[in-house]
């Protein structure tokens, strides 16, 4: 299954969809006003809410926690490292590996891949390419990319 997501350039909340490749909205994300570290509640078109991707402050580096029926599932670290990027994903054991830079990675479990990730760089704001190859990992999957792409851009702006 393919997920595009488009970021809106020039916005002061977090509000966008998630499109599936045949270009219909499949999912809606957004982020809470005026709250302290980054918040954002992925729901579907119905308006049912399905994950929560909450920022962890107070840390030493970038944290983020996802929470499916109020159960946190996993938590996204970036580690300490001083030239590229690395991501750790407790909880699920998954493994996150690329060029976060041109965000180009892929997250894995073990060897199998659960999810592709690819920027497209001739899209006006950030547009991004998620091939997600079971569909049990969707959900999951895209927040984990949500927070990895919070952190992304914290560290640009």
């Amino acid at each position: 299954m393919k997920l595009y997501m488009k970021q809106k350039v020039f916005s002061f909340r977090d509000r966008f969809t998630i499109k599936d490749e045949y270009g219909e909205d499949r999912y809606f994300v957004e982020g809470e006003i005026l709250s302290f570290g980054k918040k954002l509640r992925i729901y579907d078109m119905h308006g049912r809410e399905l994950a929560f991707v909450r920022e962890r402050l107070a840390t030493f580096m970038p944290k983020f926690t996802v929470e499916v029926n109020d159960r946190e599932v996993a938590e996204i670290v970036k580690k300490f490292t001083l030239f590229t990027p690395k991501y750790c994903v407790n909880g699920l054991g998954w493994d996150v590996e690329g060029d976060f830079f041109s965000h180009d990675y892929v997250i894995t479990d073990m060897g199998r891949i659960i999810v592709s990730i690819h920027k497209q760089w001739m899209a006006w704001g950030d547009t991004f390419e998620l091939d997600i190859a079971d569909g049990n990992d969707e959900v999951i999957a895209l927040a984990v990319v949500l927070a990895i792409d919070a952190v992304m851009d914290r560290n640009n702006n």
